[in-house]
């Protein structure tokens, strides 16, 4: 496995294994790599023959007041995981060697990023897209994956590579979750033990909402009400929003009358953790 820093060492790998007719699959990830990091690199490994994990917390999707400095980096760590699934490459490179002194271009995708986390992070998207565009444009890869616990960022990719002819397939890969449900994530590393206890109250509500959804309930009212009783209940909790909108277009549903995606985000303590799941209209 070939660990590089500069566009050019990528550019190069790439290149090569263009000439030789391998194809390419992309996991772009921010690092402190777990289970939910080694699926995306094991349906990489499946569908292509050349494997690249870029590793790069990227600055400009953070908002002033986020956990840019704070954000966990092991790139040791990084480096046995990629190892274990097999990864070919991995591209960590510095902020400098991504955006230099007089950087000043950006990709915005609007609409998808009008609701849920577009809506309280401002500028998140833009910062997202304009990376994973750049990291496109270095790895020209076929395929590249994205976990399906960062729903709208799923979303909002695959609208920006329809809308900018991107010659690549994005391919959604299921939430991993720990034992007791709480979807697998770096900053999950922020929680002390009784934090971690209580973030178990994201995947109950999740719980409580398909159940009621299997008993027959459509009205977006009324789940996300008892969506929001479970976790209020939690005194460690805090409720960012619970939400329930349009698979295709992320605008706010009423009524589970259409194929849906319901998404919440809640600070446990200080940590800001998200998830969903897709209700599909039969």
């Amino acid at each position: 496995m070939n660990v590089v820093t500069t566009i050019g060492q990528v550019r190069e790998q790439v290149k090569a294994w263009r000439q030789a007719g391998y194809s390419i699959g992309l996991v772009p990830t921010m690092g402190y790599l777990h289970e939910g990091h080694q699926s995306l690199m094991a349906a990489a490994k499946k569908d292509n023959q050349k494997v690249i994990v870029t590793i790069f917390v990227n600055p400009i999707q953070f908002g002033p007041s986020e956990d840019l400095a704070s954000y966990p980096r092991d790139l040791e760590r990084d480096k046995i995981a990629c190892e274990k699934m097999g990864v070919d490459l991995i591209f960590c490179p510095t902020a400098s060697e991504m955006y230099d002194a007089n950087f000043n271009s950006y990709v915005d995708v609007n609409g998808l990023t009008d609701a849920l986390c577009g809506k309280r992070r401002p500028g998140h998207f833009k910062g997202v897209c304009t990376v994973v565009t750049k990291l496109f444009n270095i790895t020209q890869p076929d395929r590249a994956y994205f976990g399906q616990k960062d729903a709208q960022q799923l979303a909002v990719i695959k609208r920006m590579v329809s809308d900018l002819n991107f010659d690549i397939e994005i391919i959604g890969c299921p939430i991993v979750r720990e034992a007791d449900g709480l979807a697998k994530s770096s900053r999950n590393s922020y929680l002390s033990e009784c934090e971690r206890s209580a973030a178990v109250c994201l995947y109950q509500a999740i719980e409580c909402a398909n159940a009621m959804i299997k008993q027959g309930e459509k009205s977006v009212t009324v789940i996300t009400k008892a969506m929001h009783n479970l976790i209020v209940n939690q005194p460690l909790a805090k409720i960012d929003y619970i939400e329930f909108v349009d698979l295709a277009s992320l605008t706010s549903v009423d009524r589970l009358e259409q194929d849906s995606l319901c998404a919440l985000a809640v600070y446990i303590g200080k940590t800001r953790l998200i998830d969903n799941f897709i209700y599909q209209h039969h």
